[in-house]
């Protein structure tokens, strides 16, 4: 086989072919490492790789089909881990210069959980420092390179862990999502990516915005998304917010015909490129023979961006401590800039956004009450320009509109592909489920992604 070929198939497919003798894990992980050669450094998607280690974990999964053990339903699959996740004995540096020559003492949760579902990890992936940035530039690493086309973004933080994906680095990866960072990246990058309900895969150690942050998948298809939500999920008691019940199984297609659905093309705040408005309407469209009973609504929330950039750049504050100060050449001038206004912030503004964000979270509350699920756009646009900090047009204010709302409410939400603009650049469709309503949002991504199709992934960058 190709080394093409093996980077083309998904996650579930190399698991079988090697638990089926016709692929060896060997022969998949030199494949990914061959294509992340390829692939680097011109998207510049890992911040560290491990390749020695990869080597020898494909060695040992091979011994163990060897022998005849029972396998993992990841068994040899190669993934990726967003540096904002820890690998035991690789860096933990998380896109910041502060954190140079920091190396992980254990596996994150979700990385133990992988491993124990046999897939090989071959590296950490680029962020934003701390995540902060809405696409994947950091002094730690440099900017990362949208696969589709190199000239533009990949969007973040998680950039390098879709980059990985959608290049045939990885059929998998790991990414972690604050205010949209794992959809809008796998919406510009023609990804399948899943914010699971706050606290349903455990966060330790604890992000540095503790109150947003989820880790989740991010995938080629919904099987491998859902398959890795589902390894991923459980309790941990190094995350005490993680104690829920489980997932359990997903509901039956018959019962997705008669979901009630809410299609929001601005959810009554955001300011859409008219390309994406297009896209998204007709998608929906496509979608009325899965969703038969679908309402258009025009206003679902209030915009609550300044809640978002409160949590999330006074959590950043908070673990950059002193070095604000001290060493603030070490941070990301934009960072920077942005904790420098927040401290200047009074406690009493900030405990009113606070407040805030529990009016919001009883608002959506209510809203699907009536809906069983919700339809937007994932992002505002397509893949921008490489060295614009923000899309143009979307300048003013938090601009992932559609995202960020249910990091504040904390609620399950995925991005699927869902078409691709004039100009050739995928983009995606958000479904957003109630609290605690995964096993529901995963029948209906299946269902969706039956309807819509996938893309092809654009396996040469351009």
């Amino acid at each position: 086989m190709a080394l093409n070929e093996i980077n083309r198939l998904s996650a579930t497919e190399i698991a079988s072919r090697i638990a089926g003798r016709s692929l060896s894990a060997v022969e998949v992980t030199e494949a990914a490492l061959t294509r992340l050669n390829e692939t680097e450094p011109a998207l510049n998607a890992f911040a560290t790789v491990d390749r020695d280690g990869a080597r020898r974990a494909a060695r040992e999964a091979d011994a163990a089909v060897k022998r005849g053990d029972l396998l993992g339903p990841l068994h040899g699959v190669p993934a990726s881990v967003k540096d904002l996740i820890d690998v035991a004995g690789l860096p933990a540096e998380y896109g910041s210069l502060t954190l140079r020559g920091n190396v992980a003492s254990a596996d994150a949760p979700s990385v133990q959980r992988l491993r124990r579902a046999g897939a090989i990890i071959l590296g950490k992936t680029t962020t934003s420092e701390f995540g902060y940035r809405g696409y994947t530039k950091s002094l730690a690493h440099g900017n990362t390179q949208n696969p589709w086309n190199l000239g533009r973004t990949p969007g973040g933080s998680s950039g390098g862990a879709v980059a990985s994906v959608a290049a045939g680095v990885t059929p998998i990866a790991l990414g972690t999502d604050g205010g949209g960072s794992i959809r809008a990246p796998c919406s510009l990058t023609g990804l399948v990516g899943i914010k699971a309900n706050a606290g349903r895969i455990p966060v330790w150690p604890a992000s540095a915005t503790p109150t947003l942050a989820h880790v989740g998948p991010i995938a080629r298809t919904v099987e491998d998304a859902a398959l890795l939500l589902q390894l991923c999920a459980g309790s941990d008691s190094r995350d005490p917010s993680s104690f829920m019940t489980p997932i359990g199984a997903e509901q039956a297609s018959t019962r997705v015909r008669e979901l009630r659905v809410a299609f929001s093309p601005t959810l009554g705040y955001a300011k859409v490129d008219e390309h994406v408005a297009r896209a998204t309407a007709a998608a929906v469209k496509t979608l009325a023979s899965v969703f038969p009973r679908i309402d258009l609504v025009e206003q679902v929330c209030e915009e609550e961006g300044d809640i978002l950039a409160a949590e999330f750049i006074g959590g950043c504050s908070a673990r950059l401590g002193d070095t604000v100060d001290r060493e603030p050449d070490l941070i990301d001038p934009p960072l920077l800039a942005a904790i420098r206004d927040f401290r200047k912030t009074g406690s009493d503004r900030y405990t009113r956004l606070l407040r805030r964000r529990l009016a919001h979270r009883e608002r959506l509350r209510v809203f699907f009450e009536t809906y069983d699920l919700l339809l937007t756009p994932t992002t505002p646009c397509t893949a921008w320009n490489i060295d614009a900090g923000v899309p143009p047009g979307h300048e003013r204010g938090v601009w992932s509109y559609f995202t960020y709302p249910f990091n504040l409410t904390g609620q399950p939400a995925a991005s699927i592909p869902c078409g691709r603009s004039p100009d050739g650049l995928p983009l995606g469709l958000q479904v957003v489920a109630p609290l605690c309503g995964e096993a529901m949002l995963l029948a209906a991504l299946r269902a969706a992604e039956a309807a819509l199709g996938r893309l092809e992934t654009p396996i040469e960058p351009r």
